[in-house]
């Protein structure tokens, strides 16, 4: 019932490739997972801050496992020298600007601040899409990206969620 009605009143939804669609309905539940298994049923960027801090002192970071993501985020970000039309879009805050920009750029590869990037970004996928500026451009070539964020997501939950256990 509710897929006809998205289909039928959401902008540009009936336009979407099933995979699409399958990829940022799999994001909602995984990022609700995660954010119940992982950050305490609440997570925003302090607190992801203090996920990969605590992850790296404890030795269980293990940002090399999100090798592949950062890989495709730095290539849709940061092309030729400079960062693309897409970086404006994830809505930044001014105080993970530096931080993410450093490590798009390759300037900063030291292994918490790629996991930290790799799971802003993330984040940031969450906020544009729960908040509606994914809207903006009714969704399109978001595949890629929720992709992307649902393997770091995936991964994350079995690392250090309660699947883990």
């Amino acid at each position: 019932m509710s897929m006809q009605w998205l289909l039928a009143k959401a902008p540009g939804f009936h336009e979407l490739p099933e995979a699409d669609r399958a990829a940022i309905f799999s994001f909602t539940f995984l990022w609700s997972l995660f954010e119940s298994q992982v950050m305490g049923n609440f997570a925003r960027a302090d607190l992801i801050y203090t996920k990969a801090d605590e992850w790296h002192e404890a030795g269980t970071l293990d940002a090399d496992q999100y090798a592949p993501e950062l890989a495709y985020f730095r290539q849709h970000y940061f092309a030729n020298g400079t960062f693309t039309h897409h970086f404006p879009h994830l809505n930044l805050r001014p105080a993970d600007q530096p931080l993410v920009e450093s490590v798009l750029d390759g300037s900063n590869n030291d292994p918490r601040d790629r996991l930290l990037t790799v799971m802003i970004i993330v984040w940031r996928f969450r906020n544009n899409l729960f908040h509606g500026e994914k809207w903006a451009y009714l969704l399109r070539d978001q595949l890629s990206n929720f992709t992307h964020a649902n393997a770091v997501l995936m991964r994350l939950l079995e690392r250090h969620g309660q699947l883990a256990a």
